[in-house]
């Protein structure tokens, strides 16, 4: 009976090894992060600088010396252009990127032990808004548009403790309707 325990000790210290060496790879499992960033979105001879802001979910796991993964994000910017006197006086045209929503995949490579290299390429909806006011309030109205795209970026993500990084990433988006997006961001996340 004692060697049968001595055995069944030994073979569960060697099965559980494999995975606590997994749980300590590098850039892989599931993460949570905040982002906050300068956005430019832009028609053509028009744009709109603003500060992006927003949250995302990812999953990464490591294949070779390669990290692949999938990843969502939810977020809002303050860019918005208003003109006066566009229809009459004292009249107020403003025109604002609003929410964006992000899915798509990722694919990396970790440069050091707690670097990691990376693109991404993905779908976008966004939605921007028109809204118009003029003195007597009669013809005000508002516009609010979804419009579908497709985002391409890269960034650098450092880990600065043992589930804890940061990141800064460059993202571009174009939407339908001649709409595209520029978006410098930074980020703070935790792995879990």
């Amino acid at each position: 009976m004692r060697k049968l325990i001595v055995v069944a000790s030994l073979a569960a210290t060697a099965l559980a090894t494999p995975a606590l060496a997994q749980d300590k790879a590098p850039f892989s499992g599931l993460r949570v992060e905040g982002i906050a960033g300068w956005d430019r979105a832009q028609v053509p001879n028009d744009h709109t600088n603003g500060v992006v802001y927003g949250a995302g979910i990812g999953y990464d796991f490591r294949a070779g010396g390669a990290v692949l993964g999938i990843e969502g994000e939810a977020s809002d910017s303050t860019g918005k252009q208003c003109v006066t006197g566009t229809l009459v006086a004292a009249d107020k045209l403003c025109a604002n990127a609003g929410r964006d929503l992000y899915v798509g995949a990722r694919i990396g490579a970790a440069v050091g032990p707690a670097t990691l290299l990376y693109a991404k390429a993905g779908y976008t909806n966004a939605r921007f808004n028109v809204n118009y006011t003029e003195p007597t309030g009669v013809n005000d109205f508002s516009v609010h548009d979804s419009l579908d795209g497709i985002r391409v970026g890269g960034g650098i993500e450092q880990a600065v403790g043992r589930n804890a990084y940061v990141k800064a990433e460059y993202r571009y988006s174009n939407y339908e309707q001649n709409v595209d997006r520029h978006q410098v961001v930074a980020g703070f996340g935790f792995r879990f």
